[in-house]
């Protein structure tokens, strides 16, 4: 076996292994599958999300994932809505990249003892998302290795 497949092997065996296959379904249109056959299709045209537009998703998914699945063991909100948005734009190398990237929370609970007690996580959950929790916007804040290889 060659020293990449050996590579390859190894971090596979790694409990925070995780992936998804991304296949050509059509042109510009794509479907990336996870290990348990869960998809969704993705790339340019109609009735479809750029690959930017699922990063920015994931950004915000990630976030209102953390704040909800404890503000709702409180509370059932009423309203739960996170926009993400950022400026595509080019570095200093000509590369393309999103920049000012940017969650806004909309989250509403009832009134009364148990909706303003859920109410006054939200802000310290949102930091701890943006801070400890979501691996997706720490992945994109903090520098991350990215390699590319081409299979035979």
């Amino acid at each position: 076996m060659s020293e990449n497949m050996d590579d390859q092997s190894a971090r596979q065996q790694d409990p925070g292994y995780r992936s998804v296959e991304v296949q050509r379904i059509g042109k510009t249109r794509y479907r990336a599958t996870n290990a348990t056959g869960d998809a969704v299709e993705f790339g340019q045209g109609e009735g479809l999300m750029s690959p930017v537009e699922l990063l920015l998703a994931a950004i915000g998914g990630c976030s209102a994932i953390d704040v909800d699945v404890v503000t709702s063991r409180r509370s059932e909100p009423e309203e739960f809505r996170v926009v993400a948005s950022g400026i595509k734009d080019k570095d200093e190398s000509g590369g393309s990249r999103m920049r000012d990237i940017e969650l806004s929370f909309s989250v509403k609970f009832p009134e009364g003892e148990v909706g303003d007690k859920a109410a006054s996580m939200v802000p310290r959950l949102v930091e701890l998302a943006r801070t400890k929790d979501c691996t997706v916007s720490r992945t994109v804040e903090h520098e991350t290795d990215v390699s590319m290889r081409i299979e035979d």
